[in-house]
């Protein structure tokens, strides 16, 4: 039998599949072998928790990005630590399609409209796309964005193949994918050397007309270039999910474009993050017990 410490906020459908697996929920001073964390970014003094517990061997985080961890990361390298990366793939995956289709036939202006107004928009069909990451989000991006004829080329961090993409290519790479391109979607893990990866040069390479997408982190992009790109026109629109700083100031000037779309980081909501939590958690623990490879293993080092 395992002994777990689950968090206060884990529902009681994750507590009962544990026990049914044949795990012992304990206290965090009752000498636990792993510790399940569900609380998106609660706070948490979780390095307080593990020097208080040597013995702990796994630790489960609730996000897919653990940008938040990074530091504690690197204080306990010797942990399993697991995160919920790919385990919310279909729903932000969806967002993403949703912000693209409404950054391509500008639905922000259409939904603030009060006149019939003049034509516009055009089609994903057949447009030449740039999905950058490699995670399960990315690939379901990649899935999705194919049912439209499109050509998508991805960028990550090795150029090992993404199944459906036309092409892959490392991260060196960039450039040569970006230019041209015609919709670009980011769904990066946030690390020192993602950071403003879409900066005003690479904003600059995009066809006239270009349209971005972001469920990824704020931070992939520098704000200040894509607000003159939208501005301008260079770009057509913008889908974000995610934004530097979040919740983003009520001053921004990206609130005022009517060819920005911004939603407040819900691509994927509690009611669809809960159950999707669920079986990743109910699936490394069965992993953990049986001492075969974790589901969403986190490289300390690597940042994701």
């Amino acid at each position: 039998m395992t002994r777990l410490h689950v968090r206060p906020e884990a529902d009681a459908a994750l507590r009962e599949g544990l026990r049914q697996q044949g795990a012992v929920l304990v206290g965090e001073d009752e000498q636990p072998e792993g510790i399940i964390v569900t609380g998106m970014f609660k706070t948490l003094n979780l390095a307080e928790v593990l020097e208080a517990n040597p013995q702990v061997r796994w630790v489960q985080l609730p996000s897919a990005g653990i940008e938040l961890y990074a530091e504690i990361l690197t204080q306990f390298p010797e942990l399993t630590w697991t995160s919920a990366k790919g385990s919310y793939a279909k729903p932000v995956g969806e967002h993403a399609l949703a912000l693209t289709l409404a950054a391509l036939r500008g639905l922000k202006a259409r939904a603030l409209a009060n006149s019939w107004g003049t034509e516009g928009g055009i089609s994903l069909n057949g447009l030449r796309c740039v999905v950058v990451g490699g995670g399960g989000v990315a690939a379901e991006i990649v899935r999705l964005y194919k049912a439209f004829d499109t050509h998508v080329t991805v960028v990550r961090r090795t150029a090992v193949p993404v199944e459906h993409a036309d092409v892959t290519v490392a991260f060196e790479g960039l450039d040569e994918a970006l230019d041209g391109a015609e919709v670009v979607a980011l769904a990066a893990a946030a690390t020192p050397a993602t950071r403003h990866l879409l900066n005003a040069d690479r904003l600059a390479l995009l066809a006239d007309g270009a349209v971005v997408a972001n469920v990824g982190r704020g931070s992939l992009v520098d704000q200040t270039a894509l607000v003159e790109a939208l501005s301008t026109g260079a770009l057509r629109g913008a889908g974000l999910d995610v934004t530097e700083p979040e919740p983003l100031p009520e001053t921004d000037p990206l609130w005022s474009l009517q060819n920005c779309l911004i939603t407040p980081h819900t691509a994927d909501t509690t009611e669809m993050v809960v159950p999707l939590l669920r079986e990743r958690i109910l699936a490394n623990h069965r992993r953990f017990h049986a001492g075969e490879p974790m589901l969403g293993l986190v490289d300390p080092a690597q940042g994701y």
